[in-house]
């Protein structure tokens, strides 16, 4: 049975790089990190976690999907970002949901964390003084309540859902939407995925795990903008990050009947489970996932022009990821970039921001380079360390493992 295939019409980002989109992807190709000291919060010099990517303030932008009060309700930057990147990507797409479109548009937008610092200052706040919280504390813990809001303001009635496949959240988002398109449930989709990690018992987590970048004992201090640094023989971890990433989908024909400017669409996808380990990624599953989303775009690997890789900068998942790649492509493999050295590791935005920057690397035939590389005889990889590179993209693979053996890869086709 032929299906409908799901074209990218609008999308919009806010992540360390910045808060407009055209302005992160200028430093993106220019190598700037967005790496820095963590000021979030002040947990302390003793603290194992002291640098992270981090958004700048957008309170004083015009929100017209909230309003003041509301604001004051939605304590989490988690529904700030979300809406931001929703408003946006549908005014890029030139799209207003009215009330013939309501029904067939459907909401995928999630997040792999949720509003925890929502729940962590309430609980502050009764061990302090016995305060009960406020009554919007457990809304904005809710995940599922980021698509709800999403749903609420743009009006969007069609299927509703929230994806927590941890890392890999923003591409499962992507292809559930997708999903929804080819079985003709919808006829445009707002998918995504938004995160907030940066609140102490996440980061402390992460680091007391193996995860997170925490500097080698009696080194000299590392600058903040060096130390995420995948692929390299010398990385230490993620750098934890926060962040949103909107892209709005349709499908093929809609967009065109309607005029809406398309550029890429959705050639393949696939999803894996580990069923391995509830962090280190499984090469067979992995390779698996990236195979079949080859195989399902209806291409062999070598039209693939480019990688946007997960590449966290862990030591165990990156050498997984480097040879289900090196396995597939053989002595061929394709340059591959890593955005999480530029922004760090928004959790599950992360996948949703990279396929925003894919998209713009695809349409203006450039790769954004990988920094802070520094070769790893077990990797050699093309990972464009020499600065931004013209590349033609037709086809770009992009990966990304979640906690929990959540595998997702998508194909990306330029229309």
């Amino acid at each position: 049975m032929s299906r409908t295939p799901a074209v990218i019409i609008g999308y919009d980002a806010v992540s360390p790089l910045g808060i407009d989109l055209e302005a992160q992807w200028r430093r993106a190709l220019a190598g700037q990190s967005g790496i820095d000291a963590l000021t979030r919060i002040r947990p302390g010099p003793d603290f194992p976690v002291q640098v992270a990517g981090q958004v700048a303030s957008i309170d004083h932008l015009d929100y017209p999907f909230l309003k003041p009060r509301e604001q004051a309700r939605w304590i989490s930057p988690l529904f700030k970002y979300a809406l931001l990147t929703v408003q946006r990507a549908l005014e890029r797409a030139g799209l207003a949901i009215d009330a013939d479109l309501a029904p067939r548009t459907a909401v995928t937008y999630s997040s792999a964390i949720g509003g925890l610092d929502a729940v962590l200052g309430a609980d502050r706040k009764w061990i302090a003084s016995r305060s009960l919280p406020l009554p919007c504390v457990n809304p904005n813990a809710c995940i599922n309540m980021v698509a709800g809001k999403v749903s609420m303001l743009t009006g969007a009635t069609g299927p509703i859902t929230t994806t927590i496949t941890a890392c890999a959240t923003g591409l499962t988002s992507m292809i559930t939407g997708a999903m929804l398109i080819a079985q003709d449930r919808a006829d445009i989709v707002i998918c995504g995925a938004v995160d907030f990690a940066l609140v102490e018992p996440i980061l402390a987590g992460f680091a007391t795990m193996n995860g997170a970048y925490v500097p080698k004992e009696n080194a000299p201090p590392e600058a903040p903008q060096t130390v995420s640094r995948p692929f390299s023989v010398n990385r230490r971890g993620f750098v934890v990050s926060e962040g949103a990433g909107c892209i709005v989908l349709a499908g093929k024909r809609f967009a065109r009947e309607r005029g809406l400017n398309a550029d890429v669409e959705i050639a393949g996808w696939s999803m894996t489970s580990d069923a391995h380990h509830f962090v280190a990624p499984h090469y067979p599953t992995v390779r698996r996932c990236i195979t079949e989303s080859i195989k399902d775009a209806g291409i062999a690997a070598d039209r693939i022009q480019a990688v946007n890789a997960h590449a966290a900068s862990t030591r165990v998942g990156d050498q997984v990821e480097f040879d289900a790649l090196r396995d597939i492509f053989g002595t061929h493999m394709p340059p591959v970039t890593a955005n999480k050295s530029l922004i760090g590791h928004a959790m599950g935005a992360s996948s949703a921001i990279e396929s925003i920057f894919t998209f713009l690397g695809m349409q203006g035939g450039v790769l954004p380079p990988t920094i802070n590389h520094q070769p790893d005889p077990q990797i050699p990889i093309d990972c464009v360390t020499e600065g931004s590179r013209p590349v033609a993209q037709e086809h770009v693979l992009k990966n990304a493992f979640g906690f929990g053996g959540c595998n997702a890869c998508i194909v990306f086709r330029r229309i």
